[in-house]
């Protein structure tokens, strides 16, 4: 079967589904396309911390700046796929005080909201924080369930015309006379679409969908590794306060505590060694946070591979690399009708894909604005409908499974 569309999205993880509502909601006809269900990719792999931004505010002020500006309209618009955890960012005895100090100033030139804490008062918040700690800095973190927040997202895009397919993944695309021309959908989509603009949001793997329109997209994609253990008396997100490394973030779950991660980069984000080593240093290295995770049971154990994008970048483990996002127009390369959105963070998807559409409707000539910083999500206050919506797109993901089953 052939038909038509005015965009095509390739990929259906937050930042895809984010564009495809986005589009929708300004009446563009649009078609997405998933190979695996939606959220497989990084956004369901993801450790699922919904940033302040303290994390990048000293070495990453535009990242940052992005961080806090969605976390706090995800709040607002997000209801039950964010859990209000607040964060705290804990000074060990070996950490360096001056790091902890510019993180502090940065967040506070960037405008994220901080309170430092003695040892007692942080052990207030969490009785089993170890006897280590120097001080803490409280920040407006939290928790991101991904599977709800990409599933509603994909409900209000087709509430509002679109097309999603959560098993359709891209085969091929055809190039003529510098436009894609035709794109080629296999699985249960098994048709061809012929488009007016193609988006690639594919992640990890927007080097791999642009090079079927022989463009050249160079990504740098590192894998981390998360261990879930059975944990229920933590309440805010635990960060290490030093230099980004392996094992400095603890995320709490209703029952269930995310331990994690580490930075390798990968050359495959199919086909990657999962190594022993990094499941073991992460937990060691949560557990000097908060020594009772090293003796927790643990639940499940997942690698995601994050879509970095630097095209200059050698074989560090990555952790350099600008978490901030970046718009490719590819008319630049010598194809008119394809965009690429790469880099970012889950917190930002939806700036990402507001930034994205912003460019397809300037080139289609569509005259209308966004909606999805003040439009609430579809099933926002209904725990139980946003898990059909899961259910109802195949939602993948190991992140959230423990919340989301639940539900169910």
């Amino acid at each position: 079967m052939t038909r038509s569309t005015t965009v095509l999205v390739v990929g259906g993880g937050a930042t895809g589904v984010g564009v495809a509502r986005d589009l929708a909601l300004r009446g563009v006809d649009v078609t997405l396309a998933e190979r695996g269900g939606l959220a497989s990719g990084t956004s369901g792999r993801s450790h699922g911390l919904l940033h302040s931004g303290a994390r990048y505010a000293e070495a990453d002020e535009t990242g940052a700046e992005e961080c806090i500006e969605e976390n706090r309209i995800l709040r607002d618009i997000a209801g039950e796929c964010i859990r209000d955890t607040g964060g705290l960012f804990v000074q060990l005895a070996e950490d360096d005080p001056d790091y902890f100090e510019a993180k502090r100033d940065a967040c506070e030139a960037i405008g994220i909201e901080t309170e430092e804490l003695d040892p007692d008062a942080a052990r207030e918040r969490v009785p089993d924080l170890t006897d280590d700690v120097e001080r803490a800095m409280w920040v407006p973190d939290a928790v991101i369930y991904p599977s709800r927040l990409v599933a509603a997202n994909a409900a209000d895009a087709e509430a509002n015309g679109a097309t999603i397919h959560p098993h359709g993944p891209l085969e091929s695309l055809t190039v003529t006379d510098g436009r894609v021309t035709a794109a080629t959908l296999g699985g249960d989509a098994d048709e061809t679409v012929e488009p007016d603009y193609v988006v690639n949001a594919a992640g990890a793997w927007a080097g791999q969908v642009a090079a079927k329109a022989g463009l050249d997209v160079e990504m740098a994609p590192a894998r981390g590794v998360m261990v879930s253990v059975e944990y229920d008396s933590l309440d805010p997100v635990l960060n290490r306060c030093r230099d980004p490394d392996d094992g400095d973030i603890v995320v709490p779950h209703e029952s269930e505590a995310v331990l994690g991660t580490t930075s390798v980069p990968v050359s495959d984000p199919d086909d990657y060694e999962r190594a022993d080593w990094e499941v073991e240093r992460s937990v060691e290295e949560c557990a000097a946070m908060l020594p009772p995770v090293a003796d927790a049971a643990e639940v499940r154990t997942w690698w995601g591979v994050r879509p970095l994008y630097a095209p200059d970048e050698g074989e560090g483990d990555r952790r350099g690399i600008s978490r901030g996002f970046f718009r490719l127009d590819h008319a630049e390369d010598g194809v008119e009708n394809v965009v690429s959105v790469v880099g970012g963070k889950l917190t930002t998807y939806r700036q990402m894909a507001e930034s994205t559409t912003d460019l397809v409707c300037e080139r289609l000539d569509v005259d209308a604005d966004c909606e999805t910083a003040t439009r609430r999500l579809p099933g926002a206050d209904d725990a139980d409908r946003l898990d059909s919506f899961v259910a109802r797109y195949d939602g993948q993901g190991p992140t959230d499974e423990d919340v989301v089953s639940s539900h169910r």
